[in-house]
């Protein structure tokens, strides 16, 4: 079994995300372990990328920082390395295709398997572009996460029934960010997904508070919440693991 299926075994998972290096890789791998204790289930790791197609301000600004910082992908996957002396739990590379391209597909993803990454989630690649990436994966199992957006219509049985690991769907068209309400029927979307998978689904793009978590999760696996926690991360800098955790518990307590 997929080890990031163990992720949603004990009820509805919380999926947090952060950029690594943001505002440096020791914050980062503090800020994982303040995040498991809090009640994380699997964690989003992003790799920062100059041109974040599918983020919003508070993503790309974060993934700037790091950036500016001299993050690059080898020192991520030594911070792994050194997160996975301390715990088991899921965690999946979140990037662009670009990233993972120039480094040497073959490379970067038999990396991921080598250090402990359970996934992979490439939100530039379009479905009916993901060959070249899956074989690689599959080589190296390494789970390629499949999302489904409310635009995917006509495609959403075809993406599901192939889907691995869990299918990240999103809430609303867009980019990355905090919202204020999140508009599209997600039920319904949810329920085309379960006739042809019973892969779990994660709502993420816009979940910030624990009202709207808990209103997500009653139709779906797990919650994924990014720019609400690098907006504490923007704010606390080094001081923020702690604040993180805080708002991870929140939010986890009420799934």
């Amino acid at each position: 079994m997929s080890k990031i299926r163990e992720a949603f075994k004990n009820g509805k998972a919380f999926i947090p995300f952060i950029t690594s290096g943001d505002p440096d890789l020791e914050t980062t791998e503090k800020i994982v372990y303040e995040m498991e204790k809090a009640g994380a289930d699997l964690i989003e790791l992003g790799i920062p990328f100059s041109d974040p197609t599918a983020e919003g301000p508070v993503i790309q600004e974060a993934s700037l920082r790091a950036l500016n910082a001299g993050t690059t992908t080898d020192k991520i996957f030594d911070m792994v390395r050194r997160i996975r002396k301390n715990t088991n739990i899921p965690m999946v590379f979140m990037t662009y295709a670009n990233v993972v391209y120039s480094y040497g597909s073959e490379k970067f993803i038999s990396t991921c398997n080598e250090i402990g990454i359970d996934g992979l989630i490439l939100p530039d690649i379009p479905y009916e572009e993901k060959g070249e990436f899956i074989d690689i994966c599959h080589q190296y199992d390494v789970d390629l996460i499949s999302l489904i957006a409310p635009t995917s219509e006509d495609r959403i049985s075809m993406i599901a029934s192939e889907a691995e690991g869990f299918i990240y769907v999103v809430s609303s068209l867009g980019v990355t960010g905090t919202r204020s309400s999140i508009t599209t029927d997600i039920p319904a979307l949810i329920s085309k997904i379960r006739a042809v998978s019973d892969v779990p689904c994660a709502i993420g793009f816009g979940i910030s508070n624990p009202e709207q978590a808990r209103k997500m999760a009653q139709s779906a696996d797990g919650v994924i919440v990014g720019s609400a926690i690098v907006k504490i991360i923007a704010q606390y800098g080094k001081d923020a693991p702690e604040k993180v955790g805080s708002f991870v518990k929140e939010m986890k307590s009420v799934l």
